[in-house]
């Protein structure tokens, strides 16, 4: 006895499966949504030195990303004594710092996941220094974020949905309509392929440096180099990425001429 054939759909699932968003359209939304809340919209025809200065949350974007952790690296340095004696007033001052970030945006009434995350982040890094006694790990969790940044950056670039273009399409109001073009694809292709190897390059530097401050001997003058190298691997390089970005967004979505 051969099994009944199963009832058509309704018009009514057809429409809701037409209607229900792809979930490459909720990550391009998300990203997008981010991207344009960090003032990187392509659309809004602001110059470029604009878009990386707005991308950096300005000037004080800059110092919540630099104090804490050279504060971190000025007190380890400076205070005397052994590991035990500088690590854990160094760590208090670096959390303290990003306290008082912590409060002024909460004052001001930022949003309280852009307020607390960095708060959060730190006191993450510094349990962990203070747990293991190895003051470089309190850079765990930056190597950590950037392994993950970097594969998902990489692997999104290899199955043919680069991330870029996942949050450029949302920003310029296509969708994934840019898969179409052959151009496009190439481009943001390329540029999800150039942030993964930023986010590789911290890896590959600094990690080996971290190495070598599982040896007691070789901790003060690991976290020393290893804050230096967070440092000028950060904005540094972030700012040129950004510009790239954006000048190449702007490339392939010229403004209709007046």
């Amino acid at each position: 006895m051969s099994r009944p054939d199963p009832p058509p759909a309704s018009s009514g699932d057809d429409e809701a499966a037409a209607t229900s968003p792809s979930a490459s359209e909720v990550l391009g939304a998300a990203l997008g949504g981010a991207a344009r809340r960090a003032g990187l919209d392509p659309a809004a025809g602001t110059s470029t030195g604009h878009v990386v200065w707005q991308a950096m949350g300005g000037w004080r974007g800059i110092l919540e990303s630099v104090l804490p952790s050279l504060a971190f690296i000025v007190a380890y340095t400076l205070i005397p004594g052994e590991t035990g004696d500088k690590l854990v007033p160094a760590l208090a001052i670096s959390v303290g710092i990003a306290a008082v970030f912590t409060l002024v945006r909460l004052a001001q009434k930022s949003p309280p996941s852009a307020a607390i995350g960095g708060l959060v982040a730190a006191g993450v890094a510094a349990a962990l220094a203070l747990i293991t006694g190895n003051p470089s790990d309190n850079f765990v969790p930056g190597f950590i974020t950037n392994a993950v940044y970097g594969s998902a950056l990489l692997i999104s670039a290899f199955v043919g949905w680069p991330l870029i273009g996942l949050a450029v399409g949302f920003l310029m109001g296509e969708g994934t309509a840019w898969r179409a073009s052959k151009r496009k694809r190439r481009a943001f292709f390329w540029l999800t392929i150039a942030w993964a190897a930023l986010f590789a390059a911290r890896l590959i530097v600094q990690f080996p440096v971290y190495l070598t401050s599982l040896e007691p001997a070789q901790r003060d003058s690991a976290v020393a180099l290893l804050g230096t190298l967070k440092l000028v691997m950060g904005i540094p390089l972030f700012a040129p990425m950004v510009a790239v970005t954006w000048l190449t967004v702007r490339a392939l979505y010229p403004k209709p001429a007046s």
